[in-house]
């Protein structure tokens, strides 16, 4: 009864779509007063509830979003971002891609590709990327706890081009100018004749789980090139972690 009580309080606070006070919660749920402050005092104290400001409303929390989050399929994520991804890669006439970090690898889960057909443009493919010799896991491990970043940099690490880093001094110093500028990139480091930029995606304070990218050929994907794109994916990255934790709540 105890647990029945408790997801309650969190379907409604989670169909609310806003925050919500105990009292809104009482009076919807019926329960005795006591009662339902005591619930959501408890799921407050186990952060499945947060508190975003002084006026004592509620709204789902983050241990709440991230078990969600960690529960969702590569293609529910796609099913949220997709159209995102599919926009982003009209406008910007380039491949835009989504990769999700996940068992301390990072992979390329979706792809868009431009819809004109004079357009040439670069697929990445699919699956796991290098941690230090791709933007869209560098985007991701700039940000990431510095015990994590150690088991990168300590490993043995290949290079696959004359460009990759493999040094443990330049990629932190990399790390840090990801941190500063928002973005990473890509120079030949995988491929001969291949850049690219990605920007993370971070959700609530669970982090940088995601990352957003473009792709292209070296002939266009310049530094300046880059760095305007890299500018736009940072943008583009805040609107698939709403549309993302949107479907998270929507499914809670």
């Amino acid at each position: 009864m105890h647990l029945e009580r408790l997801i309650t309080v969190l379907e409604l606070i989670a169909v609310a779509g806003r925050p919500v006070s105990a009292s809104e919660v009482q009076k919807a749920t019926r329960l005795p007063k006591p009662t339902c402050y005591r619930l959501i005092q408890t799921l407050h104290e186990q952060h499945l509830l947060d508190q975003p400001s002084d006026d004592g409303k509620f709204v789902i929390g983050e241990r709440m979003i991230r078990i969600a989050l960690l529960g969702k399929s590569d293609v529910d994520v796609r099913r949220c971002a997709a159209p995102l991804l599919r926009a982003a890669a009209t406008t910007f006439n380039e491949t835009v891609f989504l990769a999700r970090f996940r068992d301390s690898k990072v992979e390329i889960i979706h792809v868009e590709t431009p819809d004109d057909p004079a357009r040439a443009f670069i697929h990445p493919g699919l699956g796991v990327r290098p941690m230090h010799a791709c933007s869209c896991s560098k985007a991701i491990a700039a940000f990431a706890e510095p015990e994590f970043q150690d088991t990168i940099l300590t490993r043995s690490l290949k290079q696959y081009t004359e460009h990759t880093k493999i040094t443990q001094e330049a990629l932190r110093a990399e790390f840090a100018e990801i941190v500063l500028r928002g973005f990473a990139d890509c120079d030949q480091e995988i491929d001969m004749g291949i850049a690219s930029v990605a920007a993370p995606v971070s959700i609530g304070n669970i982090g940088a789980t995601f990352s957003v990218g473009a792709v292209g050929p070296i002939r266009r994907f310049g530094k300046k090139y880059r760095d305007e794109i890299g500018e736009k994916l940072t943008y583009l990255s805040s609107r698939i972690s709403g549309a993302i934790q949107l479907c998270n709540v929507a499914e809670v």
